[in-house]
């Protein structure tokens, strides 16, 4: 049994925690804020409710895996809702297209309606590529502890592998290939952004997201997302965790044999064995850890392109609006307008945004059934008062407002005006999501998955210290509520029951 201290409450720090207590390790939560969840936040007035972080559970299998492992089965904690249709996508031609919730096969038929042409065979080619792929990485990359180039060896020697997963060719290339209808190419570039990315520079082995959603289905929880981590906070619990909120850690405190515990912001400290880090990974290296050994760590980061930032708008609306599905995307008419202005070299609100709308048809998240919620996010670059690289300064006077309008504008030039219907709006930027999360930047996925090599440049879940580990959408395998979970497996598993680490030591 090894004393184990647990940076950070959000979903990956509760996940291993709730792991490492079933391996009877004495497991201690420290969180900097008065609640747990990290980004998977919430707000709740007037009887309206928001999720503020994911919107969309998908893979629910990592979810049903820490829960029956940890105590019992997830759908005895939650309410999980199948979503069908799950998207409703607007294109700019005036195209509209419905996507099924579930079913490759389903979705190809629904894009051959819509689109016409040769859209459904060319989507099934397109998964079943993605479906390769998948196979391919699902164990040796996103199941296992990936360190370096050296952990691929393995995958590299198998020439047919490597031909499939195409480690060197774009997403934008590899749907091009399989995609005739522009309007299937823009969607698929939108995948992309699950990860902070920019679909002409993203690998290609990204056409997985899509074929997940598609192949496992995407699901709901009933009375918000957020439900998933006030679940997973009452498992933690159970299982005799400690949790101290308002508990903020200024440093980790480093021997030459590796960690011995962390220091509060208050002088306290809290002796442990091992240190498992839910917090960003540039936040870790460079402010909290005084020590040679997290060079190599940063370096690391400097060399990966972070990940996009989003603007967010909450609306309480009066009224329905008609055909609105749960999740809906409308599109510009140049989508690479969009990536320039967040990644190109003179960064700027996306003057004619890519507008997401989360507007859940739950009665637990409005106050009757006249009423909507609004969940709207636009891609944004990143925030900074000093002109970094990829930033903007989000705190400029009137900018938030300002924009506020301007997407509010853009939505009802494309069919839905909510100006007149909304009772109240609650604006989020980059420099809000950078306070609340300290997200650097507010960076939604910490580094983006842009370049060939960007996986080996994401932190690893071994740090070069000893006894010092890494959770969360900051580190290996990345962002996203699947993602992050497979995080907390991988770190519980390398861990193990003795607290001794053992690298290399894949899921089963």
């Amino acid at each position: 049994m090894a004393r184990v201290v647990v940076i950070g409450a959000g979903m990956g720090g509760m996940a291993v925690a709730a792991r490492l207590s079933v391996k009877k390790h004495d497991v201690t939560i420290v969180e900097q804020s008065h609640t747990y969840g990290g980004k998977l936040g919430t707000v709740e007035r007037d009887g309206f409710v928001f999720d503020t972080g994911p919107s969309l559970l998908t893979i629910p299998a990592v979810y049903r895996d820490l829960f029956n492992k940890t105590g019992g089965p997830l759908e005895k904690s939650v309410d999980l809702v199948d979503l069908d249709p799950a998207f409703g996508y607007h294109f700019s031609d005036g195209t509209q297209l419905d996507m099924p919730g579930f079913g490759v096969g389903r979705c190809a038929a629904a894009m051959q309606d819509a689109f016409g042409g040769t859209a459904g065979d060319d989507w099934r080619a397109f998964s079943a590529r993605a479906a390769d792929i998948w196979q391919i990485t699902r164990r040796p990359v996103l199941e296992s502890p990936l360190s370096g180039m050296r952990d691929m060896l393995p995958l590299a020697k198998d020439l047919s592998a490597i031909r499939t997963v195409a480690p060197f060719t774009s997403l934008r290339s590899l749907e091009s290939d399989y995609l005739r209808d522009p309007r299937q190419r823009t969607l698929v570039d939108r995948y992309a952004t699950y990860t902070g990315s920019d679909p002409r520079k993203a690998p290609a082995a990204l056409a997985t997201v899509p074929y997940v959603e598609q192949t496992f289905g995407a699901y709901h929880v009933a009375g918000g997302i957020r439900r998933l981590a006030d679940a997973l906070y009452e498992r933690v619990l159970e299982r005799g965790v400690s949790v101290r909120f308002n508990a903020d850690v200024s440093a980790i405190i480093v021997e030459n044999k590796g960690v011995t515990g962390v220091r509060l912001t208050d002088g306290e400290i809290l002796p442990a064995d091992i240190i498992v880090s839910n917090v960003d990974a540039r936040h870790l290296y460079s402010d909290l850890i005084d020590d040679p050994r997290a060079k190599s760590a940063l370096s690391a980061l400097d060399r990966a392109t972070p990940s996009l930032s989003g603007f967010v708008l909450l609306i309480a609306a009066r009224g329905r609006t008609p055909n609105i599905r749960h999740h809906n995307v409308w599109f510009p008419p140049n989508y690479d307008d969009e990536f320039d202005s967040i990644f190109g070299k003179n960064p700027r609100p996306v003057p004619d945004p890519t507008i997401y709308a989360c507007v859940p048809d739950d009665d637990h998240m409005r106050p009757d059934s006249n009423h909507e919620s609004w969940f709207i996010l636009v891609n944004a670059p990143r925030h900074s008062t000093t002109a970094k690289p990829g930033t903007i300064d989000w705190t400029t006077p009137g900018l938030s407002d300002a924009y506020r309008d301007q997407i509010l504008t853009v939505l009802a030039e494309r069919g839905v005006d909510l100006r007149e219907r909304a009772l109240w709006t609650i604006t989020r930027t980059p420099a809000d999501l950078e306070q609340a999360t300290r997200a650097p930047g507010g960076s939604i996925y910490g580094t983006s998955s842009n370049g060939a090599r960007a996986a080996f440049l994401r932190p690893s879940n071994v740090s070069p210290i000893p006894g010092l580990y890494l959770v969360g959408g900051s580190a290996h395998p990345g962002g996203g509520l699947p993602l992050v979970g497979m995080s907390a497996e991988i770190v519980a598993n390398v861990i193990g029951r003795d607290g001794e680490p053992t690298p290399g030591r894949a899921l089963h």
